[in-house]
């Protein structure tokens, strides 16, 4: 890559992208979330003189060539079902990380710059997309994206050409959110000559191939994903129990491997991701990426999420299959997706959304460092 490229990429950054934290547009709400935050990760005079994107734009250029892996928020819930609120998910589960991680290895590149009403530039006209180009980038003629899933996978895809090396772990959002980045994650690994895999942690198949007309979005993102995928055996998903469907009817129709919770709780995590591991092995694979919907965990563990569900795993599950895939493969990529902090069910008796986002702090943090290990 040139100089100049890598220039032109850190550019848009700074015109697509914000400091952590301020990727939900707002001026009250959990305004003091974002403060703490940015007074640990830039210092607390840089927020007194307001010099947070000063410094962050200055990192893009300087501490980002330098980190193995980068942490990266879309705070977007635009794809997401009845219940929304997954857009607070990258502020507080950083706050989380950081308040309970003395150090995580990794650089955090910031958030995508979200317009809430907005999911992907293939949904808008010309004109919307002008008006938003404008009230985000100060002009009309910047041409950029717009929509969160848009600048996802443009912010990814470039990743991946200027730092084929570097990994991205990202906290979303929905689950439409994983879409651009698991994509452009699979375009780059294939142009690279890598055989790859995609582990999905899930209590739902996310398998739909349109929701309401829409094609992507949190129930359909991993259909999307199969035309990516060099075979459909090269998809894993791990934590199945609620779902239209048998699980036959989705292995016969995708040809990937379902394993649902209760075959988890029959046979043990332990065999399981032998299994995983032996298939995954047979077929060649190199790397995978992870994608882990907080929701894969029981009610118990994981309330604050917009479709918490009973009959999950335990958090000591998915870390134990998540180690053990660590030992035989690289970990490319992951995600942690579909925390709701500000939403509790009347079902949920732990104190939330504590209970969810140290769990979920205990597991990204997991994979974080085994990104930026190998």
């Amino acid at each position: 890559m040139t100089a100049q490229s890598r220039q032109e990429f850190i550019s848009k950054l700074k015109h697509y992208l914000t400091p952590p934290g301020e990727g939900v547009f707002t001026v009250h709400t959990a305004a003091d979330k974002r403060i703490n935050l940015q007074k640990k990760i830039f210092g607390a005079d840089a927020v007194k003189d307001n010099k947070v994107r000063e410094i962050w734009e200055q990192s893009l250029e300087k501490t980002l060539p330098l980190s193995k892996c980068v942490i990266f928020g879309i705070p977007s819930d635009c794809g997401g079902g009845i219940q929304r609120g997954a857009n607070w998910g990258p502020l507080f589960l950083r706050e989380t990380l950081i308040n309970s991680r003395d150090e995580l290895n990794a650089y955090d590149v910031g958030d995508v710059r979200t317009i809430p009403h907005l999911l992907h530039d293939k949904y808008l006209n010309d004109e919307t997309i002008s008006k938003c180009r404008l009230a985000l980038y100060k002009s009309e003629k910047i041409a950029l994206p717009v929509s969160p899933l848009s600048i996802a996978y443009d912010f990814a895809k470039g990743f991946h050409e200027q730092y084929p090396s570097k990994s991205i772990f990202m906290i979303g959002g929905d689950h439409s959110v994983s879409y651009p980045m698991v994509r452009a994650y699979l375009e780059a690994k294939k142009a690279q000559g890598k055989k790859v895999a995609l582990v999905h942690f899930d209590a739902h198949t996310d398998l739909s191939e349109e929701r309401l007309g829409i094609d992507i979005c949190f129930g359909t993102w991993t259909s999307q994903i199969m035309p990516f995928l060099e075979t459909p055996k090269h998809l894993v998903q791990i934590g199945i129990r609620s779902s239209g469907q048998e699980r036959a009817y989705w292995e016969k129709k995708f040809g990937h491997t379902q394993i649902w919770a209760k075959d988890l709780f029959d046979r043990g995590a332990n065999a399981i991701a032998d299994e995983v591991v032996a298939e995954l092995k047979k077929l060649n694979v190199e790397e995978i990426y992870i994608s882990f919907d907080i929701d894969a965990l029981d009610i118990e563990y994981a309330g604050a999420t917009g479709t918490p569900e009973a009959g999950g795993l335990s958090p000591h599950e998915p870390m134990l299959i998540m180690q053990t895939l660590f030992e035989n493969f690289k970990i490319g990529g992951a995600d942690m997706v579909e925390i709701a902090p500000q939403v509790k069910s009347a079902a949920v008796k732990q104190i939330e959304p504590e209970t969810t986002l140290m769990v979920a702090a205990s597991l990204s943090t997991f994979l974080i460092q085994a990104m930026g290990s190998k």
